[in-house]
């Protein structure tokens, strides 16, 4: 177990609370933001609220189950912290030290080294409780993803044709993982 918050050099990573829904609802309803994600559009308050309360409040989390971490900026001028996004913490059931991981990251906050800054750390953190491996998927059609996975890395292991049927069509999935060693300097060259 870690004790949350996690802080970085420009961000603080902690539990989705209430106090986030309103910018998680106005990034998650972004159809620019869906469109790679696994959430419907409209995206609402009431989506938020039924994610909200079935966080669980340990991190890692329990197995089987998914936490969602915010990803708070500095506070601005109003003293209040920025939401830039939220990652997606999972324990993998009946798999010892698997985690799989997502991250969203607000349309206004992309290509400023959020994403990466934002993963290093919650790698960081999973390998400090005890990770072996760390995995996430990645939808071909975005690079963008991809590639802020493989500079935090991660290595590519596999693309699965059309694996996916995803919002009204087959969509090509790509498989990275990253290893404990991989994060100690080790086995690098593996790196696609």
């Amino acid at each position: 177990m870690s004790a949350l918050p996690f802080h970085t050099e420009r961000l603080t990573i902690s539990p989705l609370t209430a106090a986030d829904r309103d910018a998680f609802v106005a990034y998650r309803d972004n159809p620019d933001i869906a469109r790679h994600q696994g959430w419907g559009i409209p995206y609402t308050a009431e989506d938020a609220d039924a994610l909200l309360a079935r966080q669980p409040t340990s991190f890692p989390p329990p197995p089987g189950t998914w936490l969602q971490l915010a990803i708070h900026g500095p506070p601005s001028l109003t003293g209040i912290p920025t939401l830039l996004g939220d990652l997606a913490v999972h324990t993998v059931a009946d798999q010892p030290a698997l985690y799989e991981i997502g991250i969203t990251i607000a349309a206004p906050a992309q290509r400023a080294g959020i994403g990466a800054e934002a993963l290093a750390a919650i790698l960081d953190a999973l390998f400090a409780c005890g990770a072996h491996r760390v995995i996430a998927q990645s939808d071909v059609h975005n690079p963008a993803v991809g590639g802020l996975l493989r500079k935090a890395g991660f290595t590519l292991e596999g693309t699965a044709r059309e694996a996916d049927w995803h919002k009204g069509a087959w969509v090509t999935v790509q498989h990275w993982g990253v290893l404990r060693r991989d994060r100690e300097g080790e086995g690098r060259e593996g790196h696609a």
